[in-house]
């Protein structure tokens, strides 16, 4: 008999069988979009492991009693609100958590650990969190909310009286008569801050420095940090603070200035009070360009200072882990950085820039992990896109992971490698490690979401690409990605509301380079969704004219023509592309829901059986 120590947490529906009885097909629709959408993300964030569903309830492993509560938590508040979005009578939960002995049988638990967590659920308030006092003790300090006592409890089944205490989120910042801690968990937008040098190249720069902030701010687990750095939104714009505030539902604002010249610095932050716009804190620093990490640690701790929110020693230290200590290697990397997201996506000009800056970056500084990463993803692309030697990004995601085991970008690069090159089980397993190292990065979303996409998990799909989309404004590529997610599992509208925004990011990146023929087919298949058909054409004329050699460009148009119905076109255009491109792009193919329309076609099945056969041969050679 087989015996371990865990946390495990019970989940019960409240009013199931009632609920049943009304309406059991619906019921049951709307538990299983509630575990896909809520459910199973959350669990896999807290590292947790599903043991078993039980019809209206779950019951799941953690390691650790802080990401346990910190699950059940996260839970109840996203429970609530997307319920609240759908509207109708709410599916309401109660949870309890405990942390004792367990017998493992295979895959499954038993023993007593397991019965007082059940029995601790049931004390529970409907949408609340009922703990154990062995739970409360383990967490008490560790976690942002305060614990009412409830008293000791007789329960079924169980010799000695049970001490439950029910878990609250703080809801604000005063303290109460009794001096106790009410107060909430904080909500912080950071603006982007503005490059203030008179150069335009140097955009860069800033908003690195506002995407390191957030990055910061998210590590401290008191603050709710808004995701992404809300470019297109409110760059370049004077804004209404409390608006903003309202908009965003956050409680304070973070803006701020850039001003780089040669060696020196100059960085300006004001912390924002978001109901009543008065100035919270307000710095400027001038510094040599040395002492700008340094100098980002210091506005990151000024500002949870000034919002009066413990900074956990670990948080402290996850704060000041920059991953290089040169100031050189930093620049480069943010310059590629730039070049990755807002570059033409797919072409040789982009990808060997990204390239050569995270060389000169790893040149400064060999140890610097996130530079080896973001440059395995451009070799990754490279090879994908335009079937160039090597080894797709293999050697590189695996020196970052050497360099840095606990960074998502370099997991997130290797799933990439292994997606591109169809090994899908050591993508899931990469996916996994990105995910549960940090689930707010851009860079594992965007290698969950393709994962998702290659394997025909169009729900996940969606979920990823909506929130690479989210944290990256600026980014079309993802926005445009949904657009097949949802004509896959047939939702019309859900495929128009994503085309409507690629359309406008996509706009966006044409008008600021005419020549990026990557935002064009994105755009080209957005008007296509649409019904804009002669738009659309005459968009495609463009970019086959602009940027001829894009293969990626082409094969996105022929997408967009096939959901116009324009077979011959389609072809057309992927016939170059099947004559050069490599196994990833052929495997990639193989995976796309949008050529689904062609497979039968007997031209397709040559063109597809002729690339396959050429790369049987070279593979002989």
């Amino acid at each position: 008999m087989q015996r371990k120590l865990a946390a495990i947490l019970s989940a019960d529906l409240v009013g199931y069988s009632a609920m049943m009885e009304a309406d059991e097909a619906g019921t049951l629709e709307r538990l299983q979009a509630n575990r896909v959408q809520v459910f199973d993300p959350c669990v896999a964030t807290h590292r947790g492991r599903l043991v078993k569903l039980m019809g209206d309830g779950a019951l799941i492993e953690f390691a650790s009693a802080v990401d346990a509560v910190k699950c059940a938590l996260t839970l109840q508040q996203e429970i609530a609100r997307s319920e609240t979005e759908r509207g109708g009578a709410p599916l309401v939960y109660r949870i309890g958590v405990n942390l004792g002995d367990v017998i493992v049988d295979g895959d499954d638990l038993y023993g007593e650990g397991v019965n007082v967590a059940a029995r601790v659920q049931a004390l529970a308030p409907a949408g609340g969190v009922a703990l154990s006092q062995t739970v409360r003790d383990h967490v008490d300090g560790k976690i942002s909310c305060a614990f009412e006592d409830a008293g000791e409890h007789s329960v079924k089944n169980i010799q000695r009286p049970v001490r439950v205490f029910i878990a609250h989120l703080f809801e604000s910042q005063r303290e109460t008569s009794a001096g106790a801690a009410a107060s909430a968990r904080l909500g912080i937008c950071v603006l982007p801050f503005v490059n203030m040098s008179g150069e335009a190249e140097q955009e860069y720069f800033s908003d690195g420095i506002s995407e390191d902030i957030i990055t910061d701010l998210s590590k401290v687990s008191a603050l709710s940090v808004v995701a992404g750095t809300l470019k297109n939104t409110f760059k370049g714009r004077a804004v209404d603070v409390p608006q903003v505030a309202r908009q965003l539902k956050v409680s304070h604002v973070l803006e701020g200035s850039v001003r780089k010249a040669g060696a020196r610095v100059r960085i300006t932050a004001q912390l924002i009070d978001g109901v009543n716009g008065d100035h919270i804190w307000a710095e400027r620093y001038d510094r040599d360009l040395s002492d700008i990490f340094a100098l980002q640690d210091e506005i990151s701790e000024a500002i949870v200072s000034a919002l009066r929110v413990r900074l956990l020693p670990e948080e402290k230290e996850a704060i000041e882990a920059r991953g290089t200590n040169n100031v050189e290697a930093y620049n480069h990397y943010l310059m590629a950085r730039q070049y990755s997201v807002t570059g033409n996506f797919g072409s040789a000009q982009r990808n060997e820039a990204v390239v050569r800056l995270c060389q000169r970056a790893i040149e400064i500084d060999p140890s610097y992990a996130r530079a080896w990463a973001l440059m395995a993803g451009a070799q990754g692309s490279l090879r994908l896109h335009l079937a160039r030697a090597g080894d797709g990004g293999l050697a590189a995601s695996e020196r970052a992971l050497a360099l840095d085991p606990n960074l998502a970008e370099a997991h997130a690069a290797r799933a990439g490698v292994f997606t591109n090159g169809g090994d899908y089980d050591a993508a899931a397993l990469e996916v996994e490690a990105a995910l549960r190292l940090d689930p707010e990065s851009y860079e594992t979303n965007v290698a969950a979401a393709r994962f998702n996409y290659a394997t025909r998990r169009m729900d996940a799909a969606i979920r990823h690409f909506e929130k690479a989309a989210t944290l990256m404004e600026s980014d079309y590529w993802a926005a445009g990605m949904l657009m097949p997610c949802h004509a896959a599992i047939g939702d019309e509208e859900g495929g128009k509301r994503a085309a409507v925004r690629a359309l406008a990011r996509a706009e966006t990146a044409v008008a600021q380079d005419p020549g990026s023929g990557s935002a064009m087919s994105f755009g080209i298949g957005a008007l296509a969704t649409l019904g804009q058909v002669e738009r659309a054409k005459e968009w495609a004329e463009r970019a086959r004219l602009l940027d001829p050699d894009n293969l990626n460009m082409l094969y996105n148009i022929a997408c967009a023509m096939i959901t116009l119905g324009e077979v011959d076109t389609a072809l057309e255009l992927l016939a170059p592309g099947f004559e050069r491109l490599g196994e990833h792009a052929v495997n990639y193919a193989k995976a796309d829901s949008d050529l689904d329309p062609i497979r039968d076609d007997p031209r397709f099945k040559a063109m597809m059986a002729t690339a396959e056969a050429r790369l049987a041969a070279a593979d002989k050679r």
